[in-house]
């Protein structure tokens, strides 16, 4: 019997792959924007991560952002105007259509970027060391086949 008076069954005592996958993405978030505050980022958060993780040097439009990132355009723009007053980004005419507008990294936008992509390279050096490179490898593989299955639940 648990607290509340309910037992629980032996599937309930293993934790499903929601559950698995959010305490993943959360522990890594939280390295990963720990060690940015410590590397002179301290106002980037994990929100922010959503645009600043798929902007290309060169900039994008607010709905590639959106593509890119699986978020809707909506938000992106709200990202994009926090990111903007941290100063990570700014907004310029795209030069193949001067009505639109190209969200572009700044240099602290780069460094940000830059420094983010190590740090997550360092997160997965030390969990393919723990693993061993070809369980490693297989694991990363199916985690994106079911990803991939998952978002097209849908279509």
């Amino acid at each position: 019997m648990t607290k509340f008076g309910a037992e629980m069954d032996d599937d309930a005592r293993e934790p499903d792959l929601g559950m698995l996958i959010g305490q993943l993405g959360r522990a890594v978030q939280d390295e990963l924007f720990s060690r940015l505050a410590e590397q002179g980022h301290p106002h980037v958060q994990p929100r922010h991560g959503t645009v600043l993780a798929v902007l290309p040097a060169s900039g994008a439009r607010a709905t590639e952002l959106a593509q890119l990132s699986g978020q809707h355009k909506q938000i992106v723009g709200v990202i994009v105007d926090e990111l903007e007053r941290l100063g990570y980004v700014r907004r310029e005419a795209d030069p193949a259509d001067r009505r639109a507008k190209l969200v572009v990294p700044t240099e602290t936008g780069l460094d940000e970027i830059g420094k983010g992509r190590a740090i997550l390279a360092q997160i997965e050096q030390r969990h393919r060391g723990d693993l061993g490179d070809e369980t490693y490898l297989v694991f990363k593989d199916a985690l994106k086949h079911i990803t991939g299955s998952q978002r097209a639940w849908r279509r």
